[in-house]
C-alpha cells in the first residue's frame, strides 16, 4: 500500500513543521454502498440529521461497492468514514480471508456497530426451497470483492458447495433485483438490513420467496465463522412472504480513518446518539442503535475519539 507509506512520510514532515496531520473540523466523506442498498439510505439519513448539529464538520455521502471497497477507499484517503460489515473489517485488519492476497490494513479504526445485516437469499423460482437447490442455478453473489460475495461462499461451504456448483453473477442489489424480475438469474444473495429497498421494490411486481437456512447448517457455519448470529426475518417483511424465515446475520459497523481528529469522531458519536429519535424517523434501522450493542462483536481497535466517548458513557473499549 504505497499511499500508506507516502502518508507516513507526509505526516513526519508535517510533524517537523508543527502542522497537524489529522483531519480536524472538516468535510467528511462517508463511503456507503450501492444506491439501492441499506448502507446508502442509512448514510443519507446520517448526513441529513447530523449536518445541522455537527460542530464544525459536515458529512457527504458517496455510493461505493460496499465493504471491501470502503476499506480500500479509506486507505487511499478518498473518504474519512465508511460503513462496512464487521466480518470484512476483521479480514482487512488481520490480512486474512478476503484480504489475504493484499495483506493487512491498519489505517482505520472502529467507531460503532449500527445494526444487524441479514443474509437474504432471494428467488422468484418456487422450485428453489433450500440452499442445496441452488446447485446448477444462476445466482447473483453481490459485487465482485464485496462482503456479500464472501458471505455467499461461506454459506455455500456450510452446505458442502462452492461457486463451482452454481453459475455466479456479480451484481449490485438493484441490478440483481432487475435480473430476478426479468428472469435472467434464479436467485440472489443480498446481505443488508431487512427490509432492503431493492427487494421491497421487486416484491411489488414479482412473487418472491426467501431461501431459508436450517439450524444444523447454521451451527456448522458458526463453528468456523463465529461472527455470524442466527436470525429470523419476520413474516410480512416483504410483500407476499407470509412466514418467518431462518437465516444468519453479520453487523453493519461504522469505521473511520486513523487520520481523523479525535474530537471530530467524539463529536460525531455524541451527535449520533443524542439525535437517535430523528435518525429513527429517517430510517427504521436506527431503532437498533444503542450504546451496548454499538461495541459488541467488534475486534478491531476503536478510534481514540470513540474510546473517549464510550468511556464517558461508562463503557470500556480499550
Amino acid at each position: 500500500m504505497k499511499k500508506r507509506v507516502l502518508a507516513s512520510v507526509i505526516a513526519g514532515l508535517m510533524a517537523l513543521t508543527g502542522i497537524s496531520a489529522s483531519v480536524s473540523a472538516a468535510n467528511l466523506t462517508l463511503a456507503t454502498g450501492g444506491t439501492t442498498g441499506t448502507y446508502y439510505a442509512v448514510g443519507g439519513v446520517l448526513a441529513t440529521v447530523l449536518n445541522p448539529v455537527l460542530d464544525g464538520s459536515s458529512l457527504t455521502v458517496t455510493s461505493t461497492g460496499a465493504s471491501k471497497a470502503n476499506i480500500q477507499i479509506l486507505d487511499d484517503e478518498d473518504a474519512e468514514l465508511a460503513i462496512v460489515q464487521n466480518d470484512v473489517m476483521y479480514y482487512a485488519y488481520t490480512g486474512t480471508d478476503l484480504f489475504e492476497a493484499e495483506g493487512a490494513y491498519d489505517t482505520f479504526s472502529s467507531i460503532a456497530g449500527l445494526y444487524d445485516e441479514t443474509v437474504q437469499i432471494i428467488t422468484c423460482d418456487s422450485s428453489i426451497q433450500t440452499v442445496a437447490d441452488l446447485a446448477g442455478k444462476t445466482v447473483s453473489v453481490g459485487d465482485a470483492g464485496s462482503g456479500v460475495e464472501f458471505n455467499a461462499k461461506q454459506v455455500l461451504e456450510a452446505y458442502d458447495m462452492s461457486f463451482d456448483d452454481i453459475k455466479i453473477v456479480n451484481a449490485s442489489f438493484g441490478d440483481s433485483a432487475d435480473s430476478l424480475k426479468d428472469g435472467k438469474i434464479d436467485a440472489a444473495f443480498v446481505v443488508a438490513g431487512a427490509p432492503t429497498t431493492a427487494v421491497v421494490d421487486l416484491a411489488t411486481v414479482k412473487d418472491i420467496s426467501l431461501v431459508q437456512l436450517d439450524e444444523e447448517h447454521i451451527e456448522k457455519l458458526q463453528s468456523k465463522y463465529d461472527f455470524y448470529t442466527s436470525t429470523v426475518i419476520p413474516a410480512g417483511t416483504y410483500s407476499g412472504v407470509e412466514e418467518d424465515s431462518l437465516t444468519v446475520s453479520v453487523r453493519a459497523t461504522l469505521i473511520a480513518s486513523n487520520e481523523v481528529d479525535e474530537d471530530v469522531i467524539y463529536d460525531f458519536l455524541s451527535a449520533m446518539f443524542e439525535n437517535k429519535d430523528a435518525l429513527v424517523a429517517g430510517h427504521a434501522k436506527f431503532e437498533f442503535l444503542n450504546l451496548e450493542d454499538a461495541v459488541k462483536g467488534i475486534t478491531v481497535p476503536f478510534h481514540p475519539g470513540a474510546v473517549k466517548y464510550y468511556a464517558e458513557q461508562g463503557i470500556d473499549v480499550e
